[in-house]
């Protein structure tokens, strides 16, 4: 079987190796991975932001079909197509440093390989009538959305949110979020992803390069502020979302894109605002079935910009990093 490896960081050094095909011991299945896709963490994984052993797998989202079973498995049959969890431990509660530390991609092996024995209990089904490659977007971009809306920050018909660029959790946090019946709005650097925005449901779109305060804006147009943000920028942008947020409103930081491992809070804005900042990293299994089943409800997609072929993952990282990608990038295989 095929499988990429990581070495001393660097696009360049992502490896291409055959490898044997696994046996599942008690209490595994064999999957046979058919898709992944790309998020900042494995971007940073792949380049070497974050320090892994050399000859680790990447990639943190994989959807395949189990086939073969190791001895005791009882809750899947050959044939099952099932998806990852991005912490193969964490199946429900409340997040613990054992529950988080084989994260996949990172601190275990991932999923940009033809094969792997993973434990029976870290993987669930997928959506109904969803594509390998639409399965694989899920585990991490989408559950982040999910939690961080419909779980910590309690969305209800009505509320409004705020959504920051249009990477893939951005896109599904707008879907998610008019899913539950939420007004949406924007940011982004592009005129033309304004309009894509727009025509998924936008309420109004600012441009972040053309406008440096668009917190303030956002918060002028909403008459007051939104009731939550969902901010990925972290240092690079969360005086701004501050800005944005409405009195009593609700922060989910969950990225650091741009420059933003570091960077200042304006703190009175911050208590006399009332609002509830918490930081927050994917979730669940429970969360991650309580997902599939809304997405089968309501028949929600993901939006997949491009896909690549395994042998072409560094190619799909430095699409990735030009910026280009409106929703997912995928690599099937």
């Amino acid at each position: 079987m095929k499988v990429i490896t990581v070495n001393q960081g660097g696009l360049d050094n992502l490896k291409l190796e055959e490898r044997p095909s696994p046996s599942p011991k008690t209490g595994e299945i064999l999957v046979r991975w058919h898709a992944t896709s790309l998020n900042f963490h494995d971007y940073l994984v792949a380049t070497g932001g974050i320090p892994v052993p050399n000859g680790r797998v990447p990639m943190s989202d994989g959807a395949g079909e189990v086939i073969a079973l190791g001895e005791g498995v009882l809750d899947w049959k050959i044939g099952d197509k099932v998806m990852s969890l991005f912490f193969q431990g964490w199946h429900e509660g409340k997040p613990t440093a054992r529950k988080m530390a084989a994260l996949s991609g990172e601190m275990v092996d991932g999923f940009a390989l033809e094969e792997s024995c993973v434990l029976a209990n870290s993987v669930t089904k997928i959506p109904d009538n969803y594509s390998y490659a639409e399965a694989a977007t899920l585990p991490c971009a989408a559950l982040t959305a999910w939690r961080a809306l419909l779980v910590e920050g309690n969305l209800q018909a009505g509320d409004s949110v705020l959504i920051e660029g249009t990477g893939g959790m951005s896109i599904f946090a707008l879907q998610l979020a008019k899913m539950a019946g939420a007004k949406v709005y924007a940011t982004t650097s592009s005129n033309e992803k304004a309009e894509r925005l727009k025509a998924m449901g936008a309420e109004a779109v600012v441009n972040y390069r053309e406008d440096e305060r668009w917190g303030k804006t956002i918060s002028r147009m909403t008459n007051g502020g939104v009731d939550l943000v969902l901010d990925v920028g972290g240092g690079s942008t969360m005086k701004q979302s501050i800005e944005a947020a409405a009195i009593g409103g609700f922060i989910a930081s969950i990225g650091i894109l741009g420059n933003g491992r570091k960077g200042e809070i304006t703190f009175p804005k911050l208590f006399f605002k009332h609002l509830r900042l918490v930081g927050l990293a994917v979730g669940s299994r429970a969360m991650q079935e309580k997902m599939v089943d809304a997405i089968n409800i309501s028949g929600l997609k993901p939006i997949i910009d491009k896909s690549f072929g395994l042998e072409e993952l560094a190619d799909a990282f430095r699409y990735q990093e030009s910026g280009q990608h409106f929703g997912k990038i995928v690599v099937e295989y």
